[in-house]
């Protein structure tokens, strides 16, 4: 994923810069004065810094000493608050290593903000990569290549399936996401416009039925193996 993408061209500065063999057939890399990364997220409890602060404060510390001849990872700015707050900040700080001369770094800026693509346009020094996906039947194939241009979507929902996810989040995902991209209404105020669910089991046909065959078992009536043999007969029948 991206964030392997990233580690793996710091590990290929470094390996660079100390004049090292780097895996690739061909590689022109400048001398790097610092390599500064903004990856992950953990907090600070004991100093009573949140994640998100964290995070600006090692992205604080990158723009400020950061120079012309530095080379910059950011994986993710921003996220770690509201989604106005986050893109404004990423939105920014994108701007601000490009446009100014001083801590004008080489850097590569991983997000999910779909909205920064069009920043490629804007700012003529700067440009998209993506990693090439293909879809099949309803999954996904990541091909492990990285390709010019921006990501057209994102994929969360089917990697969370890859996951494990019960099925019925996955599908519950799947409407929510559906609603929200044809309102393109605020994820704070959307559960105001979008129809409650009484059973989450009432999205499925297969899970109808399942109910229904649950209703017929008079377990009253059955001997413990008798009991045992009906779930897992259920559990063949319907096991996904």
């Amino acid at each position: 994923d991206k964030s392997t993408f990233l580690r793996q061209i710091g590990h290929i500065v470094i390996l660079a810069q100390i004049g090292s063999y780097v895996p690739a057939e061909y590689c022109k890399i400048s001398l790097v004065d610092q390599l500064f990364t903004r990856v992950g997220a953990s907090d600070n409890i004991s100093q009573g810094e949140s994640t998100f602060l964290v995070e600006m404060n090692e992205a604080s510390y990158i723009l400020n000493n950061s120079t012309k001849n530095s080379f910059i990872i950011l994986d993710e700015i921003g996220r770690g608050t509201s989604t106005f707050d986050g893109l404004a900040l990423a939105w920014s700080i994108t701007e601000f290593i490009h446009n100014n001369k001083k801590n004008k770094a080489r850097t590569l800026f991983a997000t999910h903000y779909h909205e920064l693509i069009y920043l490629a346009e804007e700012l003529k020094d700067a440009f998209n990569l993506n990693v090439e996906v293909k879809e099949f039947n309803d999954q996904i194939i990541f091909l492990r290549k990285i390709i010019k241009g921006g990501a057209s979507k994102s994929y969360g929902i089917q990697v969370a399936k890859m996951a494990g996810m019960p099925i019925s989040v996955i599908e519950r995902a799947k409407v929510l996401l559906e609603q929200f991209m044809q309102e393109k209404v605020k994820i704070d105020t959307v559960s105001n416009n979008i129809p409650k669910i009484k059973n989450q089991l009432n999205l499925f046909n297969d899970n109808l039925l399942f109910l229904e065959e649950i209703k017929k078992i008079k377990v009253e009536d059955m001997t413990p193996i008798e009991a045992l043999n009906a779930l897992n007969e259920l559990k063949k029948k319907y096991d996904n």
